[in-house]
């Protein structure tokens, strides 16, 4: 049976969401996270990076978001969840698993430590820790991710989901990232193709059956 070691308000809880719409079964070793909001020790007696999500699913260990989802939705898929091989479809699905993780979400998570940072320093400091914070958010980050938002609110102009007409493995790779700007960022009431986006990822039976699984879900909190 596949094992889901799954760590509180993470990125595992995608894999939950996986595996509910694969209608497959599989058991939960629950974490919790640190008061530092880092992942137990525990962790690393399963991975040695001690990172959420894990799984095990008979001798195999699987780390990392994007290879776990890939390898669920071609072992258990049946070709359902991931468009085929040679098709403009599968070339965006490509994308987004990697776009995800490798370029939206280190954006959002600087902004979030920046956003941070000034409650993390002695009181003195604070007036430097704010100007900081300020000026990478307005220099960098803020230009960044607007123009990141416009791109994915683009993208979801020509398509229903990330990949194509279908939902994929792809749109529950990017639910993560996009689920935490729509909770941390204004801009987002603004784009109204990628709230209708996390709208519909939300009502998906699946994904409430996952939420049952795997506990509240505080994105970044």
């Amino acid at each position: 049976m596949i094992v889901v070691h799954h760590l509180n308000n993470s990125r595992s809880q995608r894999i939950l969401w996986m595996l509910e719409e694969l209608g497959l079964a599989y058991e939960v070793k629950r974490y919790e996270r640190e008061p530092s909001m880092q992942a137990p020790a525990a962790l690393r007696a399963v991975h040695p990076l001690g990172k959420s999500p894990v799984i095990t699913d008979g001798d195999k260990t699987l780390a990392e978001s994007g290879a776990i989802l890939e390898y669920l939705a071609e072992t258990y898929g049946g070709g359902k969840f991931a468009p085929a091989v040679g098709t403009p479809e599968r070339l965006h699905y490509s994308y987004f698993m990697h776009y995800a993780e490798g370029s939206l979400m280190p954006l959002l998570f600087m902004k979030l430590v920046f956003s941070k940072l000034p409650g993390r320093v002695p009181f003195f400091m604070r007036p430097v820790a704010r100007a900081i914070a300020g000026g990478a958010d307005k220099t960098l980050l803020g230009p960044q991710i607007t123009n990141h938002f416009a791109f994915l609110e683009g993208e979801l102009n020509k398509r229903e989901w990330f990949a194509g007409k279908d939902f994929s493995a792809a749109d529950v790779q990017m639910s993560f990232p996009l689920e935490a700007a729509a909770a941390r960022s204004p801009l987002f009431s603004r784009l109204p193709k990628l709230k209708a986006f996390v709208d519909r990822i939300h009502a998906r039976p699946a994904y409430k059956r996952a939420l049952e699984k795997g506990g509240p879900y505080g994105i970044l909190n």
